[in-house]
């Protein structure tokens, strides 16, 4: 892995992005602490994350998902129910 601060990111970004694109993964760091900020990874090591519900793989939008809510559920939205 590795690391860069965001003077020498900006200075040396194409190099970087080069490391990145053969699997290596770059800390873009800030301050005098040098805390991690951000980081640089090959797209092929990104998972894009489900959230919350999607994440259960039997999930399925009831076919009335989009329907516009009835009357008494806007009643219920409305009183805070």
């Amino acid at each position: 892995m590795t690391s860069a601060t965001i003077f020498e990111a900006k200075t040396h970004l194409s190099g970087l992005i080069k490391k990145a694109s053969e699997g290596e993964t770059v800390v873009i760091t800030s301050g005098r602490d040098k805390k991690p900020v951000a980081k640089i990874m090959p797209i092929e090591s990104f998972k894009p994350r489900r959230l919350g519900v999607c994440q259960n793989p039997n999930f399925v939008l009831p076919p009335d998902f989009f329907d516009p809510p009835t009357d008494e559920e806007l009643k219920e939205w409305e009183s805070g129910l």
